[in-house]
């Protein structure tokens, strides 16, 4: 049974995206930029219209930038486009079969195309104390919202987790005076996404604006004070004093009403190269997304990131229009923390080889990974020519002579293949 034939009185849409962050935006963005003429709704469940998530740990946080500067596009905009916005609603479940979704409401809404462009929910720690004042994730406004409103009483901060998300509040937080101690598992910060030459550089860096690195540990709870957190108790038995715990250690991807519903997947939910699903007339994009990608030398991944969001959103759209391709987007991230801007292209796992470019002490200098003698990624920092030039490097899988990458005196783009 298709859409067309759901039941009378109750609602449906040509498309309904379920998710209201970057890649629903960019999807309902692009079906009108496709002149798609059909009915689009975005279900969110936050109240807000689609704003930018990467800003929160940053210029959100620090109250450089108002919500309203971090909206993807102005609230008037979205019904000047005929696209409904049902915001701070949540999809419980699927029907493959009578095309239909129900929200936690109660509410059926039936759908002719489904994108699910959900991301995913903060991890916990797995630890009594994780649910308490004072802890906090930052996935969402109203996440940051509660940590601004706490920082005037809040002296010391615990971040649980040396990545991105982590090492960016820490620089924040650190600006405004408190003192924040980062609590990393592994043996270096950015350890999943980076190679140890960055790692440390930003280890350094942190440690020179008075943050407290601590490497090689583990939580064993967080500790309560009249309902609130008070400290951080180590696995070695330290207790580390504490009125704000900021924990990122990642994402699980919000999938369940899929994956009940039939969906091939488990950490995320299995897409094909043109981001379908494996129930009918149902898309999968974004964080959620477990897709083969073609810079992973073929392995299956999610990628968290706003650069793949959005590819994969303007795709779906475009497939949905009539005009389908296979996914081939080279990957790329930034990260600001102090006066340092980390550009990020390709995919570093797996790596070989690293090449230093340019001198590390004068905070600008790239690291370029290589596989076999090809490059695979580059990490910038300070350095953005070296970003934007190196991107045809790792598109094109160019294996150039180590000597010239590592000369800064010589463009990237002179080491482009003919």
């Amino acid at each position: 049974m298709g859409w067309q034939e759901i039941g009378v009185g109750k609602d449906r849409y040509d498309i309904v995206i379920v998710g209201a962050g970057h890649g629903g935006a960019q999807a309902a963005l692009t079906l009108r930029q496709q002149k798609f003429g059909g009915s689009v709704a975005i279900i969110g469940d936050e109240p807000e219209p689609p704003y930018e998530r990467p800003p929160l740990s940053k210029d959100y946080l620090s109250g450089e930038k108002p919500f309203e500067r971090i909206l993807i596009r102005p609230a008037t905009f979205w019904a000047e486009r005929n696209v409904e916005l049902l915001l701070g609603r949540r999809v419980v479940s699927v029907d493959p079969v009578a095309y239909e979704v129900t929200l936690a409401d109660g509410a059926t809404i039936g759908y002719g195309t489904l994108i699910w462009a959900t991301g995913g929910s903060p991890r916990k720690l797995a630890c009594s104390g994780h649910d308490l004042k004072g802890v906090h994730s930052v996935r969402t406004r109203a996440d940051v919202d509660r940590m601004k409103e706490e920082l005037p009483g809040t002296e010391r901060v615990v971040v649980v987790g040396g990545g991105y998300i982590g090492l960016e509040a820490a620089a924040v937080l650190v600006k405004f005076g408190k003192k924040v101690t980062v609590l990393e598992a592994l043996d270096r910060v950015l350890a999943r996404v980076a190679g140890e030459p960055l790692s440390r550089f930003y280890e350094a860096e942190h440690r020179a604006h008075g943050v407290d690195i601590r490497l090689g540990v583990t939580v064993e709870c967080i500790e309560e004070k009249d309902g609130a957190a008070c400290g951080v108790r180590l696995g070695d038995g330290t207790l580390l004093p504490a009125e704000m715990v900021i924990v990122g250690i990642g994402i699980i991807p919000a999938v369940q009403p899929l994956l009940e519903a039939g969906a091939a997947g488990g950490n995320g939910v299995d897409v094909d190269e043109y981001c379908r699903t494996s129930l009918p007339d149902i898309y999968a994009i974004g964080d959620c997304a477990m897709h083969a990608n073609d810079f992973a030398r073929g392995a299956r991944i999610r990628l968290e990131s706003v650069q793949n969001a959005n590819d994969q959103a303007t795709l779906v759209a475009r497939a949905i229009c009539g005009n389908a391709a296979p996914y081939h987007a080279v990957p790329w991230f930034w990260s600001n923390q102090y006066d340092l801007r980390l550009q990020t292209v390709g995919l570093s796992s797996g790596y070989d080889r690293i090449v230093m470019r340019g001198d590390i002490a004068t905070r600008s200098f790239s690291l370029v990974y290589l596989r076999e003698g090809k490059v695979i990624a580059l990490d910038c920092v300070n350095a953005t020519r070296d970003y934007a030039q190196g991107r045809a490097l790792v598109a094109g899988g160019a294996a150039p002579d180590p000597a010239g990458l590592a000369d800064p005196e010589t463009p990237l783009k002179a080491l482009i293949p003919a």
